[in-house]
């Protein structure tokens, strides 16, 4: 079958569950046929690299083609995908389920449905129904930063509003959290062997500091900035509190950096404010 042959609607076809992941459905599919699933999302989509991309994203016409094959609504289609989620936010989406709810996680069912909130590394409360999202890991311990409940609801919100809706205030909450991650150089100046904990949110959330040192808990770089369950709410409560401060603060924080690590915070931080100051000035122009 060529990319210009239609494939044709299957005779069987499984309704998704509520917040179902487009690669979870297809999966379901390829177990129901008894299919490897790359066979499946390639029946349907010959073109098609793999899941994962097919989840991050699809063009109209291959969401259109998949909606016709699996008899459904071209919308409900694009709501199991991450297509929608703003670019700044795409490395807060894992490759893998993280978490669940246990009110909303499907039991029961061969293959267990995965849903889209079990990748979403800037939720700890479930989209669907509120409740705290539980760690999908072996170790399912409990977040120490309860006194920051306030504050990291507030920062999942912002991340939650960028990355969905493409909704964000003087800057991009996602921005603030990879720089957020960088590594900073505490006074007096740690040990070497010790300086691998220290990152600019501890500036912000001194109980980090403590925590990952004493469950030697290796924090995530920039790049992929997904933190475990138990210590997101620290993160997202330090978005929420950079954010409502203003550039000031990321200012501010330039001073607990030092060397290249600085240099590369400066840069950034200049960067975000310059984005800041452009739309005042276009506005002021507009009033002339």
């Amino acid at each position: 079958m060529t990319e210009n042959t239609p494939a044709r609607r299957l005779p069987v076809r499984l309704p998704p569950h509520s917040d179902e992941l487009l690669s979870s459905w297809i999966g379901r599919h390829a177990a129901f046929y008894a299919v490897p699933p790359l066979v499946m999302l390639r029946h349907c989509l010959p073109e098609a690299p793999s899941l994962r991309a097919a989840d991050l994203h699809l063009s109209s016409d291959q969401e259109a083609r998949l909606a016709n094959i699996f008899g459904t609504e071209l919308a409900a289609v694009h709501r199991m995908t991450f297509a929608s989620v703003a670019q700044t936010s795409r490395r807060l989406i894992a490759t893998r389920p993280t978490q669940f709810c246990p009110s909303c996680s499907p039991g029961g069912a061969e293959p267990a449905p995965v849903l889209r909130s079990q990748l979403l590394g800037w939720r700890i409360t479930c989209p669907l129904c509120g409740e705290q999202l539980r760690d999908s890991g072996p170790r399912k311990l409990p977040s120490p930063f309860q006194p920051y409940r306030a504050a990291a609801a507030r920062g999942e919100k912002l991340l939650d509003d960028e990355a969905e809706r493409g909704i964000s205030t003087w800057t991009s909450p996602a921005d603030i959290a990879r720089l957020l991650l960088m590594r900073r150089i505490p006074r007096p100046i740690p040990r070497e062997l010790d300086l691998w904990r220290f990152r600019v949110l501890g500036a912000i959330i001194p109980d980090l500091d403590h925590v990952v040192a004493d469950q030697q808990e290796n924090l995530p770089t920039p790049a992929k900035p997904i933190l475990p369950l138990h210590l997101r709410p620290a993160l997202l409560a330090g978005v929420a509190m950079v954010e409502r401060a203003g550039p000031e603060m990321l200012q501010m924080l330039r001073g607990h950096m030092m060397g290249d690590n600085k240099v590369r915070f400066t840069d950034a931080v200049e960067g975000l404010i310059a984005q800041v100051r452009r739309p005042k000035a276009c506005s002021q122009m507009q009033l002339i």
